[in-house]
Formats: C-alpha cells, sequence, structure tokens
C-alpha cells in the first residue's frame, strides 16, 4: 500500500489572525488522517491500533508554505517510515492534490501502550503487517 493519501476538508475556524490555518490546527490535519488510516478497524475486521493501544510520543513539523483556507479540500499524503520494538513513526505531507505545492512535512512517533500497565508494549506480529502495509 506504501503511502496513503486522504483529501481532508478545512474550516473556517482553522484560521488565526495570520490568515492561514494556525499551527494547532496543522496537528489536528494530521491526526484526522492518522485516525482515518489506521481506522476503527482492521482490514480483517479485528480492532485497529488505536483501539488495543497506541498513544503519540513526538511531532516533528516543518511548515514549509501558508495554508490558507480554502473550500477545497488539501492533501494528506501519509506512510510509516520506521518501526521499532514498541514505536513507529507516520510521515506526511500537507499538498495540494494536483500536487503543485507542499505545505507541511511532519512525522509523529507513535508508541504502542498498555493501558492496564500503564507502560509500553512491544508490536505485535498482526500490528507490525499492518504497519509494513504502509511502509514508504
Amino acid at each position: 500500500m506504501a503511502r496513503r493519501r486522504l483529501l481532508l476538508s478545512l474550516r473556517w475556524g482553522d484560521m488565526d489572525a495570520y490568515r492561514h490555518v494556525n499551527n494547532v490546527e496543522v496537528l489536528r490535519l494530521l491526526e484526522e488522517a492518522r485516525v482515518r488510516a489506521f481506522g476503527v478497524a482492521a482490514p480483517d475486521g479485528s480492532a485497529s491500533m488505536l483501539a488495543t493501544g497506541t498513544v503519540v510520543a513526538k511531532h516533528t513539523v516543518e511548515y514549509l508554505l501558508p495554508l490558507d483556507y480554502r473550500p477545497e479540500p488539501v492533501a494528506v499524503d501519509l506512510w510509516v517510515g520506521r518501526t521499532g520494538g514498541a514505536s513507529f513513526e507516520v510521515d506526511y505531507e500537507i499538498r495540494e492534490p494536483d500536487d503543485s505545492r507542499t505545505y507541511v512535512r511532519a512525522s509523529t512517533v507513535c508508541v504502542s501502550y498498555d493501558f492496564d500497565t500503564g507502560r509500553p508494549r512491544r508490536l505485535a506480529d498482526d500490528e507490525r503487517a499492518r504497519l509494513t502495509a504502509l511502509a514508504g
């Protein structure tokens, strides 16, 4: 599967006083793309990685161009860049759907987490397979 592209709409309220999409709202776009990509259920119908315990450890965001509000959606491309024992990195680009401009490059480090113990846990084999399907 490699890169996955999602088309997401901007909201009027995403703008800040500088008349472009606020940096916090950019993180919300990335979150929305990540949740949609990993879904509420895995392709085989089992619980998604989001339901079995995943937390965000780190965001890195590079703002390349101001992203102004418009009614047309933006493209958010995402892929898994790295997989470790208990963590994985999701990489993104927010772009024009025709690829004429790239507004943001970003990455999120996610950690598999056991909510009962309050500690990180190793990625299961089925989770690793899902991540491999999204590897860039």
